[in-house]
């Protein structure tokens, strides 16, 4: 392009496309805008490929962070995003290991380098990470994590036990890793006969505490990483991910009972932005 040469102007189809996927209008709306009736804006949409840009392949380890989103059962999408931007998404139908995995194994052919990874802790991710990366620092999302341990101990436990809990899980975000093992061991110390009480059946009688704590202890390794290692900004949520998901999500629920196909170019289109 020579210089100060205007860039081609956008076809009408381009342009109600976008209109489309990225604003809030519907079919009917853009009937009207342009003079096509609904089936015509159908078919021009169908016949036309939308620009997907991709990402260039950073030339320095970048901090990954991946979650997953679904939409109803059978249909979700896995994003990985860095530097404030999706580099990659796959079509899932469940949280599969192998789904992570061979996202993670296309990532790294292509060429990305990862100086740490962020994920919401689902079983098996972090042992994946290990495998497929074992030098990198691996953060476990800190929300996630408090909200496993609200599922165990609801929002208002009754046991002092349960409460403990609940206050550790509040200062999470604020306290270092030191202060959090020892509040940790004082807890298990403090309740450890309680937690070992049994009912008439030789069952555990407080067995969401003992699941609550559990996980704590599993996690633990991973809970700080951002505070090992301060000089690689490591995110402590999957928080991009989820503003992501939030955004684009919004977008697609105004076109509700999109074919399968029409639906995955439309979100092709908006994660190519985001």
């Amino acid at each position: 392009m020579w210089l100060g040469a205007k860039p081609a102007r956008k076809s009408w189809v381009a342009r109600a496309y976008e209109q489309y996927s990225s604003g809030r209008h519907t079919l009917d709306d853009l009937s009207q805008r342009y003079g096509r009736d609904v089936e015509t804006l159908r078919r021009q949409f169908d016949r036309y490929t939308p620009p997907i840009l991709t990402p260039a392949v950073a030339t320095h380890p970048v901090a990954l962070t991946f979650d997953a989103t679904f939409f109803g059962r059978g249909y979700g999408l896995l994003i990985y995003r860095a530097e404030g931007r999706n580099i990659f998404w796959q079509e899932i139908v469940t949280e599969r290991m192998k789904d992570i995995e061979d996202g993670l194994k296309h990532l790294l052919a292509q060429g990305w380098r990862f100086s740490s990874v962020t994920l919401d802790g689902r079983k098996g991710a972090i042992q994946l990470i290990e495998r497929l990366q074992p030098c990198i620092p691996i953060q476990m999302c800190l929300f996630h994590q408090k909200a496993i341990i609200r599922r165990y101990t609801t929002g208002k436990p009754k046991t002092p036990c349960g409460k403990a809990i609940r206050n550790l899980m509040h200062d999470l975000l604020e306290i270092s890793e030191v202060e959090f093992l020892r509040r940790l061991q004082e807890l298990l110390d403090t309740y450890g006969s309680f937690l070992k009480e049994r009912n008439d059946q030789n069952q555990f009688r407080h067995r969401r505490l003992r699941s609550a704590l559990r996980s704590l202890r599993s996690n633990a390794p991973y809970l700080f990483a951002h505070q090992r290692f301060p000089e690689s900004a490591i995110p402590t949520t999957t928080n991009s991910c989820d503003g992501s998901f939030a955004h684009w999500k919004a977008k697609i629920k105004i076109h509700r009972g999109l074919r399968h196909d029409r639906r995955s170019k439309m979100i092709a289109a908006l994660l190519s932005k985001s």
